[in-house]
């Protein structure tokens, strides 16, 4: 069977882009008899005069997508090289480009070569859920004992509402002393559309006292299942809800998908808690272009933190 998709993952399709990013988002692509051989979506916005191409809300990565080849490697890497040119030459004019592409995208050289920067991140993903008896067998031990304590504790239910599961997620956040971060509009478009597609499922855990301890957003194609968020109650952390409802999501991915990704973090608590699932770390590329502008706007942010007292500084004149 032919696969006429047109990306690596689902943050890259168009109904995902639509529920994000509603009329905001666009694609340059390249075509061959017909056929789109190499697509690049973005989301353009204008700031202070300045125009990026960007990613959207909710969707750490995009980047390019080029049909995959049979050829042999050389033509096949030969031919990658010109799509991806190609749809670099086609992005409408920018002062700044800035997007994480999908881990897929392993070929850099293209826009190196027009003048792109590259820095790394990183997720984490178990690429193997046929066996969960061998997954359950790499995670770490406390993360075991976690999930086994919170069984004694909580039940894993579904559905209690997208409302319900906004609240606790925004609990994190403000553990943290941070606002939320979670675009509450989007993740409503993201709901009605996922939903509608069976592409998600909404975890919660739920004491006897029907006190929510933790909520988990999972989506999927067949391809990957995404952490997309999560968070819970601070008073009630000890009971391991999280791990148990990671573990739940994990074994809910292994009936749908082939993989199942964390969607990273470069926050060390974050990160170890997800490395103790037994994940593998993945890195991917983050690509950021500067036009003229952007670099004088950039030097002159940079001159002026230079000359500005510091707040310690600051506080002790107080």
């Amino acid at each position: 069977m032919t696969d006429d998709r047109t990306s690596f993952s689902l943050f890259a399709e168009p109904w995902w882009l639509d529920a994000v990013a509603p009329g905001a988002w666009e694609d340059v692509r390249v075509e061959q008899n017909g056929t789109v051989i190499a697509r690049l979506p973005f989301v353009r916005t204008r700031r202070m005069g300045l125009v990026t191409l960007g990613g959207a809300p909710l969707t750490k990565q995009l980047g390019p997508w080029v049909r995959p080849s049979e050829a042999k490697y050389t033509n096949a890497l030969s031919a990658e090289h010109e799509a991806m040119g190609e749809l670099i030459e086609r992005l409408p004019t920018h002062d700044r480009f800035r997007q994480g592409f999908a881990p897929e995208v392993t070929n850099w050289l293209p826009f190196a070569w027009a003048g792109f920067d590259a820095s790394v991140a990183y997720t984490y993903r178990l690429t193997d859920l046929s066996d969960l008896d061998a997954v359950w067998s790499g995670l770490r031990e406390n993360i075991r004992r976690e999930i086994r304590k919170a069984e004694r504790q909580v039940e894993v239910v579904e559905d209690l509402g997208l409302d319900r599961f906004l609240a606790a997620a925004a609990q994190t956040f403000e553990r943290q002393g941070l606002e939320s971060r979670l675009p509450t509009e989007a993740f409503r478009r993201v709901e009605d559309a996922a939903s509608s597609r069976d592409a998600r499922r909404i975890l919660f855990a739920v004491d006897d006292a029907k006190r929510i301890h933790g909520a988990l957003y999972l989506i999927w194609d067949d391809r990957v299942a995404y952490y997309l968020a999560g968070g819970g109650d601070p008073q009630l952390r000890k009971s391991g809800a999280m791990s148990l409802l990671m573990w739940r999501a994990i074994q809910q991915a292994a009936g749908v998908s082939a993989v199942f990704d964390f969607e990273g973090s470069m926050l060390r608590p974050v990160e170890r808690f997800f490395r103790g699932f037994g994940a593998r770390q993945t890195s991917f590329l983050v690509a950021e272009r500067l036009g003229r502008r952007s670099r004088l706007l950039r030097g002159a942010r940079y001159l002026l933190d230079g000359i500005r007292p510091s707040p310690t500084k600051r506080a002790d004149r107080a």
